[in-house]
């Protein structure tokens, strides 16, 4: 007898839509039941795949097949926006699948920011309790890659993409909504519409017995299908009282608190009690990329937030930190209202701003001609920003990177662009 995913796709025609990470996990999955089942993957990019059962479609066009097959497994990160899909062609991921037939206890976690760090933080409070438990999904880990060891006990927690849940038809027992900002508005049939119905499928489907917890201090108007949603609500205020102080360095700023209070409400569903939940947050070693401090070089303290893609990302690190006297925003146009964030940082205590290709560079023009009181400074790009901070910034005062914007203009992803970055930083502390 085969596992419930693997008996739903036995008999099905079907596409791997990329070969990335996932999509190879998706490969990996279907071939541990089925060694000489036909599989198709469709990828932009040029590839090879050394199984005589997979066809590889590849180029600009590689999307037009999409109606050929009865399944399409699409990996997170490609745009469906422009696609008409057949009616008779269901478009599905991992996490929709695992939603739906994974035998396990499952809490999501989604939102514009803070899903990384509460994903962990429940992880983590799960673990100091004894719980069996895995963290998957977005971050890094496919959820497909967990199936062989659950038991009806284990506690998956699943961070979520908005591209993840864009085609999701199952919500998790225990969901979490941390915020929701303007983000991969370019993805999105109607721009944060869109977006914003594709984060609501978390709770979307999930019954009266479910719990949403989301973010009261925000609330739920800019969801779509708020009123759809049946499950009991919690609602988290960021100044909402904790029975134990967060006192760890990598949890500074109010928005990391109620990050802290969202991992709380979900662990505790599963019996976590609060000397279990202080103990994690007391333990928690940071998120790589999150408010990272690469370390103190000619009396500057520099640190790496290039996880921080959207203004409000920027200005809750920039507060936090509290001493930051250079800042490096810019990456890649998605087509974000930046003239909040503008006025903002002309009104913030920062004394130079340094702005990278693209969206920095209109960023610092804006500055310019607003008559903002900083310094203001174009760089070619991430090398010449790392020059300039060194050069500009007050011994004592930190150098933040925080780019308000996605990398993909320069580099593969935020990871890259931050590993870049810290190589930088410790090459020209040498100089």
């Amino acid at each position: 007898m085969y596992p419930k995913i693997a008996e739903y796709l036995r008999d099905r025609s079907v596409l791997l839509v990329g070969f990335g990470r996932e999509g190879q996990s998706s490969y990996r999955y279907i071939r541990q039941y089925f060694p000489e089942k036909p599989i198709t993957v469709a990828d932009k990019n040029t590839i090879t795949v050394d199984d005589p059962f997979v066809t590889c479609i590849c180029g600009e066009n590689y999307l037009d097949c999409i109606g050929d097959f009865d399944l399409v497994l699409k990996s997170p990160g490609i745009s469906f926006k422009n696609v008409n899909t057949p009616a008779h062609t269901e478009i599905t991921c991992q996490v929709d699948l695992f939603l739906r037939f994974a035998d396990c206890h499952k809490i999501g976690v989604t939102g514009s920011k803070g899903k990384t760090t509460t994903s962990t933080l429940t992880y983590q409070m799960l673990q100091a309790a004894g719980k069996d438990s895995r963290l998957i999904g977005n971050i890094g880990v496919p959820v497909f890659d967990s199936l062989g060891d659950l038991t009806p006990d284990t506690v998956a927690v699943i961070e979520m993409s908005s591209h993840q849940l864009e085609f999701t038809h199952a919500s998790p027992e225990v969901a979490v909504l941390t915020n929701l900002y303007e983000e991969h508005l370019e993805h999105y049939k109607g721009g944060f519409a869109g977006y914003a119905a594709a984060k609501s499928h978390i709770a979307l489907y999930q019954s009266a017995q479910d719990v949403l917890i989301y973010n009261a201090t925000q609330g739920l108007a800019d969801f779509p299908c708020a009123a759809r949603m049946q499950a009991q609500r919690i609602g988290i205020h960021e100044n909402d009282d904790l029975p134990f102080a967060v006192e760890n360095v990598h949890l500074a700023g109010v928005h990391n608190r109620q990050d802290v209070l969202f991992a709380r409400a979900a662990a505790a569903r599963f019996g976590v009690t609060d000397r279990d939940a202080e103990a994690a947050v007391r333990d928690f070693k940071g998120i790589e990329h999150r408010m990272e401090k690469v370390g103190t070089f000619k009396g500057i303290p520099f640190y790496n937030d290039c996880i921080a893609t959207i203004p409000h990302a920027v200005l809750c690190a920039v507060n936090a930190i509290g001493n930051v006297g250079t800042l490096i925003v810019g990456g890649k146009d998605r087509g974000l209202d930046y003239r909040g964030f503008v006025t903002d940082l002309q009104n913030s205590q920062i004394s130079t701003i340094i702005g990278t290709p693209e969206t920095g560079h209109a960023i610092v023009h804006a500055l310019e001609a607003a008559g903002a009181p900083q310094r203001v400074l174009c760089a070619a790009d991430l090398e010449d920003a790392v020059r300039m901070a060194y050069r500009y910034t007050e011994a004592g005062k930190a150098c933040l990177l925080s780019p308000a914007a996605s990398s993909y203009n320069v580099y593969k992803n935020f990871e890259e662009k931050g590993r870049h970055y810290k190589s930088l930083v410790r090459k020209y502390a040498e100089e």
